[in-house]
């Protein structure tokens, strides 16, 4: 298929100009013209350039994207990374907040529905807008519950903080590095807030609070939107698709 036409329908299906966001979203390389075999990933890392390239990958699609605002000297690491993707003739497509905040195949998203939840309401609100999302259980759950499904389905260890409720009704849930929104969380009765990391600062903020978190790591949580991204492209456009996963650990 024509790669323009692959990101044209990225463009507006990500709604990629809706967010405020320091990553330069979009078509960030130029490769080959045609595609055929899209590889999926997190970060955009040597390790996950050569991986596609291994698989014979045409574009890679990416949730970390190289370009963030602009590249001042392409030397260094930067310059090769490009060479690796200049030489595959890769292309590079990231999408950042636009994937977390996406609400059919967004992180937020879908990590509420790792644990079985629909989204009830948007919430987070980052630079004019929201990108996550609230989910509310039928009935209370004991945050140890909620935090084995969560490290389960998610093959990690989740930390859990337990500076609130114990019982847990609503979730927040803001993937990666999510706990900006922890007072805001606290004003909407989450019960238990979902991120991806945790700082020193962050540990003060939820304790003076007094709200629960759980921590299941940023790359983890955020394996979840290109995924299910990656599903909705090969349905439609009926390309080959491949995961590369390379945890960091955090």
């Amino acid at each position: 298929m024509n790669r323009d036409e692959l990101v044209a329908f990225l463009d507006e299906y990500l709604n990629i100009l809706a967010y405020p966001d320091k990553s330069s979203n979009g078509l960030q390389v130029e490769g080959k013209a045609e595609v055929e075999r899209v590889a999926f990933a997190v970060d955009t890392t040597l390790r996950t350039i050569e991986r596609a390239a291994r698989g014979r990958a045409d574009m890679l699609i990416v949730h970390h994207g190289m370009i963030w605002g602009g590249l001042s000297y392409i030397t260094g690491i930067h310059y090769r990374r490009l060479k690796a993707l200049f030489d595959a003739g890769i292309n590079l497509y990231a999408a950042h907040v636009p994937l977390d905040a996406h609400p059919e195949v967004g992180n937020n998203v879908q990590l509420l529905k790792l644990l079985g939840l629909e989204p009830k309401e948007p919430f987070g609100e980052y630079k004019g807008t929201t990108i996550g999302f609230l989910g509310e259980f039928e009935e209370p759950q004991p945050i140890e519950k909620v935090a084995q499904v969560l490290a389960e389905r998610l093959g990690t260890t989740v930390r859990t903080y337990e500076f609130g409720e114990r019982e847990i009704r609503v979730v927040g849930a803001i993937t990666g590095a999510g706990a900006f929104a922890l007072e805001e969380g606290k004003r909407k009765g989450v019960d238990l807030f979902v991120t991806g990391e945790f700082t020193h600062a962050d540990y003060l903020t939820a304790l003076d609070l007094g709200i629960s978190v759980a921590v299941a790591g940023h790359y983890k949580t955020e394996t979840l939107g290109v995924k299910a991204l990656m599903e909705v492209v090969k349905e439609k456009f009926g390309v080959d698709v491949f995961f590369i996963d390379e945890p960091t650990g955090l």
